[in-house]
């Protein structure tokens, strides 16, 4: 992963909100915490093109791995037949071939194995992500719910009732934004607009993908206990 998008997605799970604290002031709570999610979504978006980048690569290393190994078994073989018919200078410049050929196959192996690490932690990276913004969508939530039970507190206080109710519940949603705010990433505004069509199918496989994968989970700690 490029050292920028890892160290936006670290400042997305580590909850750092320093460069997003400048822009609260005169904004309600409810549009920053919005962007917010926004912006965790567009941080997915593109660790998955890194993602589909690493695959690629992955694919036509290994693609090349298997190009070559094929050459080699040929080689070896003409190398065999022209040892066999005595034409040492045939075989020689085959041999050489096959030099240049194994000093590439380490060089293809390290490549697909480092292309096969890359992918499993871009993986987890949008794992991650994608566990932050259900918390951060269930925070919101949540907030949501106190501003309503902000207005009928005013509600109530406009027909008589006292204004403390009022300031408790106001400290209520600030306190739910504060847990928000603090789960909040550290990313510069403005999510791009990108596939929303895709973007949604995605949302789809993955909330699939973590259904079985919770079905998965259950059906082993049913083995386990029998």
């Amino acid at each position: 992963m490029s050292e920028n998008l890892a160290n936006r997605v670290g400042r997305i799970l580590s909850g750092s909100i320093n460069s997003i604290v400048d822009t609260l002031e005169g904004m309600a709570p409810e549009m920053v915490m919005e962007q917010a999610v926004r912006e965790v979504d567009q941080a997915i978006d593109d660790v998955r093109a890194e993602l589909g980048q690493v695959i690629s690569a992955k694919h036509l290393a290994t693609k090349r791995l298997s190009d070559e190994n094929t050459k080699h078994e040929e080689l070896s073989e003409k190398v065999r037949l022209a040892m066999a018919e005595g034409r040492e200078d045939l075989a020689e410049a085959a041999v050489s071939r096959l030099l240049d050929i194994e000093a590439q196959i380490p060089v293809l192996e390290s490549s697909i194995t480092q292309g096969r690490e890359a992918e499993s932690e871009l993986e987890r990276y949008i794992d991650a992500l994608q566990a932050r913004k259900r918390e951060m969508e269930e925070e919101l939530r949540q907030f949501r719910a106190t501003a309503a039970e902000t207005v009928s507190g005013a509600d109530a206080a406009a027909s008589g009732a006292g204004g403390n109710n009022i300031e408790d519940a106001v400290r209520k949603a600030e306190g739910a934004f504060g847990r928000v705010m603090e789960q909040a990433s550290g990313l510069p505004g403005g999510a791009g607009s990108g596939d929303r069509k895709t973007a949604q199918q995605l949302a789809e496989l993955d909330d699939m993908a973590r259904k079985n994968r919770i079905k998965e989970r259950l059906a082993s700690f049913k083995t386990d206990g029998t």
